[in-house]
């Protein structure tokens, strides 16, 4: 049984080795004479003008004067516009919360006494109580609402032109496990 398989296996492969493929041979042969790649022309090359670049009289962005105000003096930089802080009245209150910029402020609890909501406020070691119209943050920050979840406030700060606007921020109550992250 095994020489029939054998002898058989034999003549199958006999058969496909040798053999008249000469037709086949011809058909390739006539089919890709005209055939050539058709590439495209690359684009003109323009040639590299240099712009010129007079940085006098521009602002430099990466100034921290454009970013957040630091001073009093900053105050007649630009025309001010409606929203134009009390510089004056900031250092009176010398408020602790008031130096810390409000991304390192932390709402670590909530009252409500009196019907009056409080948002307990944490930075560095210390924890002070916040009242609604309280200032918080660098930025002119007056806490306009509280509840058991944040704190909102109403901020003001100063573009480059030296306007003043109004921005809304929140702080968010951290639980402990919130903290940890």
């Amino acid at each position: 049984m095994k020489r029939i398989v054998l002898v058989a296996l034999c003549g199958l492969l006999g058969a496909c080795s040798g053999g008249d493929q000469e037709e086949l041979r011809q058909w390739m042969v006539d089919n890709s004479a005209n055939l050539r790649g058709n590439v495209p022309p690359l684009p003109q090359v323009k040639p590299y003008e240099p712009v010129p670049y007079d940085a006098e009289g521009s602002l430099d962005p990466f100034k921290s004067a454009k970013i957040e105000p630091d001073a009093k003096y900053k105050q007649a930089a630009g025309k001010g516009g409606a929203f134009q802080p009390d510089f004056e009245a900031r250092e009176l209150r010398n408020s602790l919360l008031e130096k810390y910029p409000i991304e390192s402020l932390k709402m670590i609890g909530y009252m409500n006494i009196n019907n009056r909501p409080l948002a307990v406020i944490q930075v560095d070691n210390k924890v002070k109580q916040v009242r609604v119209g309280d200032y918080i943050g660098l930025d002119f920050g007056m806490v306009t609402r509280i509840t058991d979840k944040g704190v909102e406030l109403r901020e003001l700060i100063q573009d480059s032109a030296g306007d003043w606007s109004e921005r809304t921020s929140s702080l968010y109550l951290q639980s402990k496990e919130g903290s940890n992250k």
